[in-house]
This record gives structure tokens, sequence and C-alpha cells, in this order.
């Protein structure tokens, strides 16, 4: 486990032409999946992109770039924080000066002293801010990447400020032991202990395991747009993603023993595993923000039933169909559905969904025309339960005294933009096995999470009971430097 504090840097020295400035960014957090970036109320960054789209088809029908731009390779360029291949990339200790620079100066003088003085490249600027640089930019000319620049500053500016009196493992025990009210934002890192995958790692995570699917990117898996469109293909991986196992890891008995001891404001999962539930979290102490696989719901008739239900359908990789509209589609027959008997002229029983494959022609057709069964997570293209934003906006934002971030590399919004949404003064603890390059926390716990949480409350005088916490568990604590 490492423990990173702040970092500090001199300034970088460059020279000064003029640029305009837009307005200051909205402290708001809309509605739906799209996050406000720009100053214009009117205009969020999503817009941006969206009128950047239509300069690279353009650029594309002269014969520059690789064609039109999905929104999704969009919010990958900003949010996936992979090394760039591009050479002549910022290093993590230029990308540091670079940031610290806006900060002190702005961004209009920033922007004279950088870019419009010749200083450096648009390019290159970019990649100070930790993004991948998209492909569909190569060969382009510079004055491509300024839209992409521009959204990178204003989300630079928009991160909190790290409280500097927040440094050690100590103070984030000191932290968890005074707080009453604390939001604990979770990803599938506190589930890989547990054999279940994450998103994004480079070899194990399941994007890494779509390759096969032949898409232009492996989140096209959860696009609802395709999915409507083929449903096949999410169901020719569905079983990769189904939840195995009803256990919970010691980091999701951490967060029960934090409701315990009265200390748990909300749980915001991002996770669709629904292991919260099993661990004991309380109904209302959780937010499950993606959804989850306990119930499904049909496309066309809205007929929700319990996520077991379909289970077998997506273990098989074969798409789920509703029984509700296959019955109403018999019903709807001309003299109804009519019973077939067999040699001793007993009425068969209604057959279940697994014997569908063995029915007559008829009856399959039955099954092709109902609609499609969807689990109940949310598909990027699908806004957020209107839960999670009054949880938050309504109710939590007042209330937080301390925030923790555990196993999420905050890179999917509008979940990710939580920290920047709640009030600055509020302390934030991140535990990872990763630096989380584009938050600003006040202490990060770097390493494995079942770990991290096990000496936090070790320290704490806690007692965390879990058969896979090791009773003569020792921790090497590494003190490092931190980034801002």
């Amino acid at each position: 486990m490492s423990v990173r504090p702040r970092l500090q840097k001199p300034p970088i020295q460059v020279e000064v032409i003029e640029i305009d400035e837009s307005e200051e960014e909205e402290d708001l957090l809309p509605e739906g999946n799209e996050i406000l970036e720009d100053g214009d109320e009117s205009e969020s960054d999503d817009d941006n992109l969206s009128i950047y789209e239509d300069a690279l088809t353009a650029m594309d029908n002269q014969g520059h770039g690789d064609g039109m731009l999905s929104r999704l390779s969009w919010f990958n360029a900003l949010t996936d924080l992979a090394a760039n291949s591009f050479q002549d990339a910022c290093t993590p200790e230029e990308g540091l000066v670079y940031r610290k620079r806006l900060r002190k100066i702005g961004k209009v003088y920033f922007l004279e002293e950088t870019v419009l003085a010749k200083a450096i490249t648009a390019k290159k600027l970019c990649t100070a801010f930790g993004i991948r640089l998209p492909e569909f930019l190569d060969g382009a000319p510079d004055e491509s990447y300024y839209p992409l620049l521009g959204i990178c500053i204003n989300r630079e500016l928009r991160k909190r400020e790290k409280i500097p009196h927040y440094n050690s493992v100590d103070d984030a025990v000191s932290l968890l032991k005074k707080s009453k009210n604390i939001i604990v934002l979770t990803g599938a890192g506190i589930s890989t202990s547990l054999g279940i995958p994450d998103f994004r790692s480079k070899e194990t995570g399941l994007y890494s395991k779509l390759q096969h699917l032949g898409l232009s990117d492996p989140q096209e898996v959860f696009d609802i747009n395709l999915f409507q469109e083929d449903p096949q293909v999410f169901y020719s991986v569905a079983k990769d993603i189904l939840p195995s196992t009803n256990k919970y890891s010691p980091t999701h008995a951490f967060i029960r023993l934090l409701q315990e001891k009265g200390k748990l404001l909300t749980n915001f999962t991002q996770n669709i595993d629904n292991l919260e539930g099993h661990a004991g979290i309380r109904p209302e102490k959780l937010i499950q923000c993606h959804g989850s696989f306990a119930t499904a719901s049909c496309l066309e008739c809205k007929y929700k039933v319990k996520g077991e239900e379909i289970f077998k359908d997506m273990k098989a990789g074969r798409v789920a169909r509703c029984d509700q509209c296959i019955r109403n589609i018999r019903q709807s027959r001309p003299g109804g559905l009519k019973r077939k008997r067999n040699s001793s002229g007993i009425s068969r029983s209604k057959r279940k969904r697994e014997n569908y494959e063995d029915s007559t022609d008829s009856e399959d057709y039955d099954v092709a025309a109902a609609g499609v069964m969807k689990p109940d997570i949310t598909f990027f293209g699908e806004g957020l339960p209107q839960t999670f934003h009054d949880r938050l906006t309504k109710h939590d934002r007042s209330l937080v005294d301390l925030v923790l971030i555990i196993g999420t590399s905050l890179k999917v919004a509008p979940v990710s933009e939580i920290p920047a949404f709640l009030p600055p003064n509020i302390p934030q603890l991140y535990i990872s096995r990763e630096h989380c390059r584009h938050e600003n926390f006040d202490v990060e716990l770097l390493g494995d999470c079942d770990v991290v949480v096990a000496e936090l409350c070790r320290r704490a005088g806690w007692n965390l009971k879990h058969e896979m916490i090791p009773l003569d568990q020792k921790i090497g604590v590494e003190l490092r430097e931190g980034e801002t």
C-alpha cells in the first residue's frame, strides 16, 4: 500500500500574447448522463463534441482523418489515461508543471504563453492532461486539436483543490473515526478478489476480452442503440459478466461495518453484480447507479421479472424473450391458443422458456416476435435512475462529511463527476490499485482494496471480520510524493 500526498514543482516560464476567454463554468450537475463542462448554460462539452463531429466529417470528405467519430471515442479520449503512443507526449512531470501553471494564471494567459506563443503544439499540450490522443486525428493539422484542448482545460479547472493538511494513512484513519456521514463511491475493483473481472484492466478486464467481436470499441457491447438493433451481440458475451457468486469481499464487509457504526450516508455503486445487497447494505443506503442484474425488463411491453429468470438464456448466449409478450401473441389468435394433446389425450402443460427451441414452427414465430428482455443495467445512451440525482443533489450534498472512492478509475460520467460536484472542503480519500490522475484527492491509498480497508480498520481499532482476511496479515506502507 502506498500513500501519495502533494508534490510541489516550480511553474514553467514562457511568453505571453492575447486570446479570448470563455465565461466561468457552471457549478451544476445536470440530470441525465451529459455533464456541463463549458461556461454557456445552453452548451455542454457533449454538444461541443457533436459540433466537432460535423467538422471531422467534413475533414474526412477532404481526405483527412479516418471517418466519423463516435461519441464514445471522444469520452474514451477524455477519460482513458493509458500511455500515449505519441512519441513527443508530455512526461508526467511536464504535465504536472503545465497543470499547475494553468491553475496559477488561468486559461487565457495559459493559452497565450503556450499554444499561441508557439511554445508547444496543441497536440502535445493535450497529453499534459493525461488523455490518450484519438486515432482519428492522426495526421490532422494542429488546429484540429484545439476543441479537444479546450475541453481538457475546462475539465482540469473544474477539479477540486487538495486539502493540504490531509496526507497520511493516520490522517485517513482519523477522518474515518470522526466522520458521521460518509459517501462511499465504489467500482469494479471491490469485487475483483472474488474472481469477477473489472472492465478496463489491460489483460484481465472484460473489454480486453471482447476484441474478437470486431467492434470499433468494445464498450459498444453496452450501447443501447446496438442492443436495440442486435441484442445477440450483448447476449453472446453475457455469460462473462453475469454474477457467478453471492459471496462478497472484505471491502463489501467494510462498507457494511460503516453502516453498522452509523457512519454510512450512501453507497453509490457502479457495480451491477448486486453484491452490496448480499453483503447487507440496506436499500435506503444504496444507490445502484448503473442498475443491476437483480431484475430484467421487456423492451416492448416493459414487463419486469426477477433477473434469474433470464440467467439460463444469458449463460447459453441466447436472446431472452418476454413471456408476457408470448402469451399475448398466442391469446390474440382467432380461437385463442389451442393446446396440443399427446397420444393419451392428456393436455400438455405449458412449456417453459428453456423448451422453446423444441416448439412448433408457430410457437417459434411467437418467440421471435416477442419483445427482447434486457437486464436492468444502465447501458451507454441511457439515463441514470432519478434516485441517483435526487439522492446526491437534494440529500447527500448538504450532509456529507467524508468521501471514500474505492476500486474505480472514475472514467464513466456522470458518476465520475461526483467528486467535483461535492463541496470542495469535504475531505476525499481514494483507494485503488492505480493512481487517478484526473482528480485531486487528499489521500490516495494505493493497493488491493481489501488489504487497504483491513489495515484502516486495524489502525482504527475496528473489528472487520471476513474469511478472506488472514489473521496474521501484515501490511507494508510506503510513502510516495503525489501529483496534483
